[in-house]
């Protein structure tokens, strides 16, 4: 049985020492080494010349997608960098559910050695009392999955701030203990399934980033896998936090990151 190495990561776009917090950023990827990264709150200024995914590739990950909403202010999107081919890529506006954000979610179909891989990346509402957005968030990405990733092929990735804890009904939907909608669906919560059985605290008071809004520890950034696929494929193998300590005194991001070793077949 074969496995790959999948991580995503909210970057915080330019906020705080940007520079150093850059250089904290390129030695923790290069170090994690992932075979694919997805990333979020990614700024991107073509006529300026500026582009962050671009600025956190290595020659390990050669390839990138982007993504963003085009009814957004600001130029702020999603991506994804792979150490494999990227086939083609598409852009979702997601559902504002009547709020004045505009976030999508980005699609790409990955050739790995062992099969194309889809990979969904997404960045959902992020106010605490916006569950309802997000249920219809959630919605729409899951059918959005389902007309693009046919259950034939390889099991497709979600990954992404959802901005939502586990207990949350937007994502005990996507883990298969709540309908919405009326409808139901199934994705493994790497994290949860084969994590260290802690909290797992993706945005913490421990990161002096994240300490100044005085906001509840909570698990909000994930990986998932839709499942279970009957040759094997896409089964969580290893969770666990990265990213999560300061790199030459700076801590990478607000954020910290989670990484998942996925079972090939």
């Amino acid at each position: 049985m074969g496995e790959f190495k999948v991580a995503t990561f909210n970057i915080w776009n330019r906020c705080g020492p940007w520079e150093e917090r850059l250089e904290a950023m390129r030695k923790g990827i290069a170090s994690l080494a992932p075979d694919i990264l997805a990333l979020q709150e990614v700024v991107r200024l073509p006529e300026a010349g500026f582009d962050q995914a671009q600025l956190l590739q290595n020659d390990a990950l050669a390839f990138s997608a982007f993504g963003k909403n085009d009814k957004s202010d600001y130029p702020m999107g999603v991506a994804i960098l792979s150490r494999w081919p990227i086939l083609r890529s598409l852009v979702f506006p997601l559902p504002t559910g009547g709020t004045d954000e505009h976030r999508s979610l980005l699609f790409a179909e990955v050739q790995a050695p062992f099969g194309v891989v889809p990979v969904f990346v997404t960045h959902l509402n992020w106010r605490l009392d916006e569950g309802h957005v997000r249920e219809e968030q959630m919605r729409f990405i899951v059918d959005t999955i389902t007309a693009h990733a046919p259950k034939s092929g390889f099991p497709p990735l979600l990954l992404g701030d959802m901005n939502a804890e586990p207990e949350s009904d937007e994502i005990r939907f996507l883990r298969g203990l709540t309908r919405l909608g009326g409808r139901s669906t199934y994705f493994s919560d790497c994290f949860g399934i084969v994590g260290d059985g802690s909290k797992g605290a993706t945005y913490a008071r421990r990161n002096p980033f994240a300490a100044p809004l005085r906001e509840p520890d909570r698990r909000i950034d994930y990986i998932f896998v839709r499942g279970p696929d009957e040759g094997g494929r896409g089964e969580p193998l290893t969770a666990s936090l990265c990213l999560d300590a300061a790199i030459d005194g700076v801590f990478p991001s607000d954020h910290f990151g989670v990484v998942a070793t996925i079972s090939t077949g």
